[in-house]
């Protein structure tokens, strides 16, 4: 269902961010905000807080934010329209009307989902029957008690090519609904009538993000089988690309305070995942017999900042990481990113667990490996480097992978790890095209301004502005006085302007965004050159640990200091003076109406 602008916006202004988040995170009111712990992490002292005013949540640990209907969406796994209707409810309001193709959709697919869950009742009976002696069996040699098969809702689908199609259809099944669900298979010839896709198997359940039963694996009992195992096809409600084994549960087990792990387990099977599971890595799901998909790295990203891939060491495993690789690259977002737990060769994570036990796989989760360490063997590896012409095809190489990167923050910093890597092992390269680029790029305005190096104003003004590039966080402290800054170089005022039109776009500010729009604003090479002074002024606004309420008031007294010092027109130097004060004594009701009276005069 779509929502029109107004509707949202009605519903947002009947709904406060802390009534909804209340409900999943325990909050206390901390000045204008409200303060807790973060559901996404496991930390001990708060950093989630939630603004009533500004209607948004932020999470330092985690680096999520956002509004109401993006907190359900995270913590509950709920869709878009899924968010809105529940909000729509706890406010009274009436949804708007759905054409009624989109109802009819909708209720044929609540259908499915029912005789799927059917489906998954009369497998799991078939399991404990006398059909199901020799699955049982294979389950028990595998180290599965009947409370873990339980557990996954495990089933069996007998050697029969009608045992399921029967049994739906004594229970008010329509042949063409269970087509549809993908649990029968239609031939060519319809005259010859349809046939139980799953015969002789295991069965797993397969649910989405939400826990609805959308479509069914199974592993073939014959050793012979041409497929040894069998997804359900691509229906109405399953989209194999779209969708990750386990998810559901392993999101909830992500969320448990007590779990701590920084993103999901991703392992190649079903049978994997239950062994991680049942080890205690609960927190473990599988693609369904594919590499990962943008759409699944995008799920493993929702839960969490990292996601462990787990491969073969052979061959084939390290092809198959490489290939992830290609995959996830273009996806690279600051906070989020892939590490690689490489196992032992001929051994998989179920093999290694019944053979060594949780530990060992704990410890190969401890030394996996970040994805730029893997991009790095992956491009090392494909020559002998021997001669200067191999070095420079590394390098090239090196080059031609970041540029698979769109995310300028990411791309900068994985450009400054390999190419200082290769720099350092085999030696610094002098090329023409390539001698100090950005020193000359980041000096021009300077240069142009007749400065050699950077007034005492100046700095201040860098700490000020590139202090919201970097911690754009600090915008809900101080966005009304950054806005009234007057800058003198014509880059700052570039980035000021840029932010403030992000800022009146929405008020939840998250730095990946700022700075895709500062890039669209077409202020790259001024955003590169507030990030290569990052360290100069993090350091001035406090150090990299500082809170966020403290950086702040560091960052008002620099306002303070800044307008004192800075260049005025005739007759403006009382009026800065006044401001300056204000700023460091904090008097929010002073600061309006001198904002206001500054605005007037230059109108």
């Amino acid at each position: 269902m779509r929502f029109g602008e107004a509707f949202l916006e009605d519903l947002k202004s009947r709904i406060r961010p802390s009534d909804v988040i209340g409900k999943h995170v325990k909050l206390r009111r901390q000045g204008r905000e409200f303060a807790g712990l973060s559901p996404f992490t496991n930390e001990k002292s708060p950093s989630f807080f939630v603004n009533d005013q500004k209607g948004f949540y932020h999470c330092f640990s985690s680096g999520k934010h956002g509004d109401a209907i993006s907190f359900l969406m995270e913590v509950q796994g709920l869709s878009f329209p899924e968010a809105v209707e529940q909000l729509a409810q706890m406010a009274g309001m009436e949804l708007p009307r759905a054409d009624p193709q989109a109802e009819e959709r909708a209720k044929e697919r609540k259908a499915a989902i029912s005789w799927m869950e059917r489906a998954a009742d009369h497998f799991e009976k078939t399991l404990y029957r006398a059909p199901g002696e020799a699955a049982r069996e294979y389950l028990k040699s595998r180290g599965l008690t009947q409370t873990a098969a339980k557990q996954f809702g495990m089933g069996f689908a007998e050697d029969s090519f009608s045992s399921l199609k029967d049994n739906l259809i004594r229970e008010g099944a329509e042949e063409r609904q269970l087509i549809e669900a993908g649990l029968l298979i239609e031939p060519d010839d319809k005259s010859r009538g349809s046939w139980d896709r799953f015969r002789n198997r295991i069965m797993f359940p397969i649910h989405d993000s939400r826990g609805r039963l959308v479509a069914f694996g199974g592993r073939a009992m014959e050793k012979d089988a041409k497929a040894k195992y069998l997804n359900s096809p691509e229906t109405r409600l399953f989209s194999k690309g779209q969708l990750l084994y386990n998810y559901h549960r392993a999101r909830a087990a992500l969320l448990d305070p007590n779990n701590g792990a920084r993103g999901m387990i991703v392992a190649e099977g079903y049978m994997d995942v239950i062994a991680l599971s049942r080890a205690g890595f609960r927190h473990a799901v599988a693609p369904m017999g594919t590499a990962l998909t943008e759409d699944q790295l995008a799920l493993l990203w929702r839960a969490g900042p990292d996601g462990y891939l787990c491969f073969d060491g052979d061959k084939a495993g390290l092809r198959a990481a490489y290939r992830s690789i290609e995959r996830a690259l273009p996806l690279l977002k600051p906070g989020q990113s892939l590490r690689f737990v490489m196992m032992p060769e001929g051994q998989d994570p179920d093999d290694l667990i019944q053979a060594k036990g949780a530990p060992a796989f704990q410890a190969l989760l401890e030394r996996s490996v970040p994805l730029v360490d893997m991009l790095w063997r992956r491009e090392a590896e494909k020559e002998p480097l021997n001669t200067p012409e191999a070095k420079a095809g590394l390098k090239s190489r090196l080059y031609d992978a970041l540029r698979e990167i769109k995310d300028p923050t990411v791309r900068e910093l994985y450009e400054a790890s390999l190419i200082g890597r290769f720099d350092k092992q085999f030696g610094r390269v002098w090329t023409p095209n390539r001698s100090k680029p950005r020193e000359k790029k980041a000096d021009k305005a300077l240069v142009a301004a007749g400065a050699a190096k950077l007034s005492r104003n100046s700095r201040q003004a860098q700490t000020l502005i590139g202090g919201i590039v970097l911690f754009p966080e600090l915008l809900s402290e101080v966005d009304e006085t950054v806005f009234g800054l007057e800058f003198d170089d014509p880059a700052h005022v570039a980035l000021q302007r840029s932010i403030l039109r992000y800022w009146r776009q929405t008020k939840a500010v998250e730095i990946t965004g700022l700075h895709a729009h500062m890039s669209e604003d077409g202020l790259e090479e001024e955003l590169r050159t507030i990030l290569s002074r990052r360290t100069l002024i993090t350091a001035a606004l406090g150090g990299a640990n500082a809170e966020n309420g403290d950086r702040a008031a560091i960052w008002m007294s620099e306002a303070g200091t800044f307008m004192d010092n800075a260049r005025t027109d005739a007759g403006s130097t009382d009026a800065r003076s006044r401001m300056a004060e204000t700023i460091r004594k904090d008097n929010a009701e002073a600061m309006h109406r001198l904002m206001r009276a500054q605005t007037r005069a230059r109108e």
